[in-house]
């Protein structure tokens, strides 16, 4: 055996939210009308077309109806007494009834289709503007694959509601209530005989439907962990092949794959069991009108037309029986889907504007500054992204205007949540962020962070090409990107694209270097020019050559500008005009580089340890 093959098949460990999920799958869901009303409301602007579809099945049922008549009258009437003109006249009337049918059935189905995916397409539309409103938080604390399963999976499953569920269930029942009439009508006693096979049919029933609404929910649960893995496998594709883990990460998809081939399969047998008894039910209860009715026929106490009308209208009576059992599963299967939806829906983002500012919001000219305050002011602020683990322990410090201010420290001293805090991607435990002097949850989220410019270790670039990427803010001119792209350096990578800013660089700009996409990251700060740059440790996956260029952009650009440089190389903040130095949270040390080294502190262990 290689070394690249495991020895065993690795199983999943199922994170405590699956498993909760599964285990809620083993309780009998609730018809929950408050969450069925809510699920209306979205159908409300198409109500006009949704009540024409019943409408129209109202009429399709009906007209259904007449066929077993059709034919019980061609019997009785045309064909014992020999009446060929008479035979001729229903035959052609049974073929317009089924060419109406057929144009109605048509009608019907696509109606209902264009009602199903319009509620489908504002519902989606509703839960992707949400999810731009959600703090970062909630990504932090949801796998992506979770979120696009209910974006997609449980988005369609109320898709097969409003398209093959509730108006077919209106259609299935009217059917059943309207051929026991009909049964009555023609013979009582030949419909009781007729009807003794339903209570065993609805037992089965009602084992199949609690069989498969299990199999369906855990089939759900179990494609949202694949989804996971997979987001998770295709981004860390590079890792994967670093390590050698190809074999090993098979092995685990294997094992997702066949937990929900299997969850799949128990549908399988539900219905491998369910249609075949049904079937047996319906053809014993055929039997049982020959025998019965035959007799009836036999003494002329039932016409021939009638007992052949009876077998027609059973055969018909366990199809919406067998349609209402799956329709009852899709319905328990949105109630599940659409608690899911609406939970994400009611989700209140954390991180929201003010409402009190009204029209102040929306955009920055009218946000307040207060004249000759700092640029950036933390006081006494303490943050912690679980309760009683304090990242940041007191923290105070100011950045005055055109002031440049380095952030040192050692992994998970805190450094990045400073940054996160500034742009109000998190709220503070406690103390205060101020930006022009004024607290950041008293600004409006989009003037904020209009005046804060903020370029990452890790550049995130959109699949499009770099007018996209660089003109990311509304109304960038082209000259005004295309200047950015020159101030850094990055004219080189206009010319790799054939000079074409809208030549495609592919998913995350997997078609450029580590370098190049942070390149294009300061161009789009840049481009974006606003009055305070965030570099947070933005220079750290450059090689020197790009670093110099990097550099000498910001020799100029700075000028006048307020920077807070968050840093790992020193070199890069040596000329600063503040270096703050951050230990387990707390600010430790502050003064110039010089100023830092002579007082032989925690600073000038790190300059020597990057230089000795």
């Amino acid at each position: 055996m290689s070394a690249t093959e495991p020895t065993r098949r690795e199983a999943p460990q199922k994170p405590s939210s699956q498993r909760s999920e599964e285990a809620e799958l083993l309780q009998e869901p609730k018809l929950d009308r408050a969450l069925l009303w809510r699920l209306l409301v979205f159908a409300k602007p198409y109500r006009n077309s949704l009540i024409f579809a019943i409408l129209l099945l109202l009429v399709l049922s009906a007209a259904e109806l007449l066929f077993p008549i059709l034919t019980m009258r061609a019997i009785d009437d045309y064909v014992r007494p020999g009446n060929l003109p008479g035979l001729i006249r229903i035959s052609l009337l049974y073929l317009g009834l089924l060419a109406a049918v057929f144009v109605l059935r048509y009608g019907q189905g696509v109606l209902t289709q264009r009602i199903g995916q319009s509620i489908m397409h504002d519902l989606r539309t509703r839960l992707f503007a949400h999810l731009q409103r959600l703090d970062i938080s909630y990504f932090d604390r949801n796998p992506t694959g979770r979120i696009m399963t209910r974006l997609t999976g449980d988005v369609e499953t109320l898709n097969e509601l409003f398209t093959s569920g509730l108006v077919s269930i209106f259609g299935d029942l009217l059917t059943l209530i309207g051929i026991t009439a009909v049964l009555f009508v023609l013979d009582w006693r030949l419909a009781l005989v007729t009807l003794t096979v339903v209570p065993v049919l609805f037992g089965i029933t009602m084992i199949f439907r609690a069989k498969v609404r299990y199999a369906y929910g855990l089939t759900r649960i179990r494609i949202a962990a694949i989804n996971a893995f997979l987001q998770e496998n295709v981004t860390g594709v590079a890792l994967v092949h670093l390590f050698d883990r190809q074999a090993r990460q098979r092995s685990q998809f294997d094992a997702r794959n066949a937990s929900h081939r299997d969850a799949f399969l128990l549908s399988v047998r539900a219905y491998s069991l369910y249609f075949p008894g049904v079937e047996f039910l319906e053809v014993l209860a055929v039997a049982l009108i020959l025998w019965y009715g035959g007799g009836e026929v036999v003494q002329q106490a039932l016409t021939l037309g009638s007992l052949v009308a009876f077998i027609q209208y059973s055969e018909r009576f366990f199809r919406p029986i067998r349609d209402l059992s799956e329709r009852y599963n899709i319905l328990q299967g949105a109630m599940v889907a659409s608690e899911r939806i609406f939970e994400l829906l009611d989700r209140e983002p954390r991180i929201v504007s003010p409402r009190e500012l009204g029209a102040n919001a929306s955009g920055a000219a009218d946000a307040p500054i207060v004249a000759d305050a700092p640029a950036i002011e933390f006081h006494d602020v303490r943050f912690s992204y679980v309760p009683d683990e304090e990242v940041l322990r007191g923290v105070s410090f100011s950045v005055q205007r055109g002031e440049s201010v380095a952030v040192v420290g050692h992994t998970g001293a805190g450094k990045s949540t400073l940054v996160g805090l500034a742009l109000r991607f998190h709220d503070v435990s406690s103390g205060a962020v101020l930006i022009d002097g004024r607290d950041v949850r008293a600004w409006p989220l989009d003037p904020l962070r209009r005046r804060i410019g903020l370029v990452a270790q890790d550049v995130f670039l959109w699949g499009g090409g770099i007018r996209l990427n660089v003109g990311l803010r509304a109304g960038q001119p082209e000259e005004r990107v295309r200047a950015a792209i020159a101030a850094v350096g990055a004219e080189a990578i206009v010319e790799q694209m054939g000079g074409d800013l809208d030549a495609d660089l592919g998913e995350r700009g997997q078609r450029l270097s580590v370098g190049q996409r942070q390149l294009l990251a300061f161009a789009r700060v840049l481009a974006f020019d606003p009055p305070i740059l965030v570099l947070d440790e933005a220079t750290s996956s450059v090689d020197t050559e790009t670093e110099q260029h990097i550099q000498r952009a910001l020799a100029t650009l700075l000028q006048g500008r307020t920077s807070l440089v968050i840093a790992h190389r020193l070199s890069t903040i040596r000329h600063a005009d503040r270096i703050l130095v951050m230990h387990r949270g707390k600010l430790v040390e502050e003064g110039s580089h010089d100023e830092l080294l002579a007082k032989g502190g925690i600073y000038a262990k790190y300059f020597e340890l990057e230089y000795v």
